[in-house]
């Protein structure tokens, strides 16, 4: 079943991460991990992620989101196709990342830079998708930007 079909049943929260060793990255399946109860209840979730999928199951159950949907995809075809790019450099190293980066609330995610985890300098994004259509999207402008996952959802 494409995102698209499964849209007319229930809203699709479909979330692309970043590399799985970015703290940003490790922050937001701590987010979403917490608020998961509060998703589930509004959008079916589903997670697009550059690493295989045995990789990915390491990290969702890490961050508590074990059988969570997620579609490994290391081309990177459906990044493009959302209009998710690689990052500038002051997207992905710029001072306001580097203070985020730090923040006390980060210092429990360890950074992790290898290739089997994802590109480092791709974006990350998400979109609402209801009834075949994108309703809302959060195309990340800096690699240390928050969402706020439920008031997007309310869109």
């Amino acid at each position: 079943e494409s995102v698209k079909e499964a849209s007319f049943a229930r809203p699709v929260l479909l979330v692309f991460l970043r590399h799985f060793g970015c703290v940003f990255c490790k922050e937001g399946l701590h987010d979403i991990a917490e608020l998961r109860e509060q998703i589930d209840q509004q959008a079916d979730l589903i997670f697009v992620h550059m690493a295989n999928n045995d990789i990915a199951e390491q990290y969702f159950k890490e961050f508590n989101l074990q059988g969570v949907k997620h579609v490994s995809n290391p081309s990177k075809n459906y990044y493009a196709s959302m209009g998710l790019m690689k990052g500038t450099v002051s997207q992905l190293y710029g001072l306001r990342t580097w203070i985020r980066g730090f923040s006390p609330k980060n210092q429990g995610f360890k950074l992790e830079l290898a290739e089997h985890l994802g590109d480092s300098t791709q974006m990350p994004g998400m979109f609402l998708v209801k009834e075949g259509n994108i309703v809302n999207s959060f195309v990340h402008k800096r690699a240390s930007q928050r969402p706020d996952y439920l008031s997007f959802l309310k869109s």
